[in-house]
């Protein structure tokens, strides 16, 4: 299909037609920031399952804190910016005001059920496994002294303890780092009368320690975390006074970085002065020792400029996160999931021959990232290749990926690499990755003005013969080969010339701002995504009206776009069966009687993040499948520059239609249904029906 032939009238695709302004009751929708708090909730259910091994249930439930975290510094951030900024209600209609209460209830709850988890659950079995986290009370007097002489030889010397009085005012908290406040009494060297002081954990010291075999018992393993110890031995840093009492906290920051790229003529130049400070932002969440005074909790609070409904009580260490290392240091494969090797499919010793005959399809981690990287590679050093371009959004550390594209730039080949500075919390990693290839000789583009760049996007140009031709890779996960192991993605490597084409001119618009360009195959974000969807979704609802099976399905990572949402429900009110498989943050409410009792939303959550986008459309028995690096969020539709790509081999289609809609339509142990009350439950086997998990089919299909 051509994607710039409209799919109906123009008047019909406007969102004035009858019936539209009953679909914009706030009623009809969720909140993004609750919908995604509860997302949590469904990764730490991973921790409660007796089902998951055990040192993966402590790994999920170290990810439902890390992704705490970044709600904070992200979501909760925007929502007190906008409060700060007297911004309106979103869709769903809750005043920033009242949502960050409804956060703060939600969270503590979260919070709750995730220190319970720990302490009732994970950690009394780590230590029946043998594997202790002791706290202080459970160290014995060998542990005691190790101990003591570890933080005298190894803490101790990189402290430094800040009393607080007028001349010492309080100091400046850095972004979740590790502080102790600590309640003294008696006199200081000077005759000063000491009341509180500051312990910061620099960075250099490791969170967690691990005791000596010889103290931990035969065949177990001890750790102790470093904010036990600080706790335990904080009197050693005040010889001569009291300490009455020690109180670990953390201070959780913005860390939106805001650079006017309208007003800056270096963006890299900005972004790096935007990063120095990032550390020391508004401060949005204060975690504290939930027995500290409460005339402590009001002095921080007031520090930090935070109202009551930004403190958390912690039992427990506030850093939960870092527990994460158990996991690593640990090596006990019973109690961990059982290693795999990925197919690989692209066997021949000649990528390009193979992509040649025909499209290849790599559905992640199931399918080895090898075959991404080995056209990369091929391609840096085959004297026919004349020219690569690339995406960058997220690499890694000490990425293959770049490593190919600096030996192809020095290999003379014409190398332009789009990448995009901005990428939330990978930003310093991008600003390293660009230096190193402009010093190989890379043209390095850092996207457009207030789009973030977050297409998928690879190009490779071959002289074959007397022609040239494209080969193009394009995929919904990003160019990074941790996450190709632990994220489900899809890929697709094609030498179709339309597809090669239109990859070829969306690379011209990033680098030469190209004027509007025509696609013949893709869509993109920000101009054909968006309106795309909403055709393919009205042209399910013609079908339905006229009688006609109307049907969609959609996987996709978080949904919120209002219009898409509005669409939804009036194909749902036509007839059209509706399936959408959102892991995150959805905002549609499914299930309401005579708007979207036709739509089922359902989440997973498993082994592996789901991350792959995928579009199908029934039109009417010929079928429309599309994957893309897009979200159905605003910013993805509206703000990003995005790709959705058709797959036109009908085998390949059908693959992907089958392994990543259709097996997760039938999962019954990994899946939450969402319904109309805006709660999920856990999918659970009916009477007679055997266990599934989507997941676990693809692994055994290996």
């Amino acid at each position: 299909m051509d994607n710039d032939r409209p799919l109906l009238p123009p008047h019909a695709a406007h969102d004035d037609e009858a019936g539209a302004d009953a679909l914009r009751d706030p009623a009809l929708y969720l909140n993004r920031e609750l919908s995604q708090l509860d997302f949590n909730f469904r990764v730490l259910a991973q921790a409660q399952d007796p089902q998951v091994p055990l040192l993966e249930r402590l790994r999920f439930l170290c990810i439902s804190c890390t992704n705490l975290d970044e709600f904070f510094e992200i979501r909760a951030a925007t929502v007190r910016h906008a409060l700060d900024l007297g911004l309106p209600a979103q869709s769903d209609g809750l005043a920033p005001a009242q949502l960050l209460d409804l956060i703060h209830d939600r969270a503590a709850e979260l919070v709750d059920a995730q220190y319970r988890c720990w302490n009732e659950v994970i950690r009394p079995a780590l230590a029946d496994a043998g594997v202790g986290v002791l706290g202080r009370k459970s160290w014995n007097a060998r542990q005691r002294r190790w101990l003591r002489a570890y933080f005298r030889n190894k803490v101790m010397p990189v402290l430094s303890p800040l009393g607080l009085d007028p001349s010492h005012p309080f100091p400046r908290i850095l972004n979740k780092s590790l502080n102790v406040v600590v309640v003294l009494e008696g006199m200081d060297a000077f005759g000063r009368p000491s009341h509180l002081a500051i312990v910061r954990a620099p960075r250099s010291l490791s969170r967690i320690v691990e005791l000596p075999p010889s103290l931990a018992g035969k065949g177990k393993q001890a750790f102790v975390l470093l904010s036990s110890m600080l706790a335990a031995f904080v009197d050693e840093l005040f010889p001569g006074m009291t300490v009455r009492g020690a109180y670990q906290f953390r201070v959780t920051r913005n860390s939106e970085l805001v650079v006017d790229e309208d007003e800056v003529d270096n963006l890299a130049s900005a972004l790096r002065s935007e990063l120095v400070g990032r550390g020391y932002r508004p401060a949005v969440r204060l975690e504290i020792a939930h027995d500290c005074p409460k005339p402590i909790v009001r002095t921080l609070l007031q520090n930090f400029e935070l109202g009551e409904n930004a403190v958390y009580y912690i039992d427990g260490p506030v850093n939960l996160n870092r527990v994460i290392q158990v996991h690593d240091l640990v090596q006990r494969p019973e109690l961990k999931f059982p290693p795999f090797s990925p197919r690989n499919r692209l066997e021949d010793e000649n990528v390009f021959k193979t992509v040649a005959r025909g499209d290849v399809l790599l559905h992640h981690p199931f399918d080895s990232f090898s075959g991404v990287l080995e056209m990369l590679t091929q391609a840096a050093s085959d004297p026919d290749v004349l020219a690569i371009k690339q995406t960058l959004y997220r690499t890694g550390k000490d990425s293959a990926i770049v490593d190919a594209l600096v030996q192809a730039a020095r290999n003379g080949k014409d190398v332009t690499v789009v990448v995009e500075l901005r990428a939330r919390f990978d930003e310093d990693a991008n600003l390293g990755v660009a230096d190193r290839l402009q010093e190989a000789g890379v043209q390095v583009v850092y996207g457009v003005v207030g789009f973030k760049t977050h297409a998928k996007m690879l190009l490779i140009v071959r002289r074959e013969g007397r022609r040239l031709r494209r080969y193009a890779h394009l995929g919904t996960g990003n160019y990074h080969s941790g996450t190709s192991r632990a994220y489900t993605d899809l890929g697709l490597l094609t030498a179709d010339p339309e597809i090669g084409n239109d990859v070829h001119l969306l690379f011209q618009q990033l680098s030469g701002l190209a004027p509007s360009i025509r696609l013949k195959r893709l869509l993109q974000s920000p101009f054909t995504l968006h309106s795309g969807i909403l055709a393919r979704i009205e042209r399910e609802t013609r079908l339905a009206a006229s009688g006609r099976p109307g049907r969609i399905i959609a996987k996709m990572n978080a949904l919120n776009e209002p219009q898409v949402i509005r669409a939804l429900y009036a194909a749902s009110q036509a007839g059209v069966s509706i399936d959408l498989i959102v892991r995150g943050a959805c905002t549609l409410r499914p299930g309401i009687p005579g708007v979207s009792d036709n739509i089922r939303v359902r989440s997973i959550v498993g082994r592996f993040l789901e991350h792959s986008r995928v579009y199908w459309f029934g039109n009417d028995g010929k079928p429309e499948l599309y994957c893309a690096s897009a979200d159905w969020l605003e910013r993805n539709l509206l703000r990003r520059v995005e790709t959705c790509f058709p797959i036109l081999d009908p085998r390949l289609a059908e693959r992907v239609q089958r392994e990543a809609l259709q097996n997760y339509l039938a999962d019954n142990l990994n899946a939450w249904e969402l319904g109309a009350d805006g709660r999920y439950r856990k999918c659970a086997p009916g009477e007679g029906q055997a266990a599934y998990s989507a997941q676990q089919a693809l692994l055994e299909a290996l």
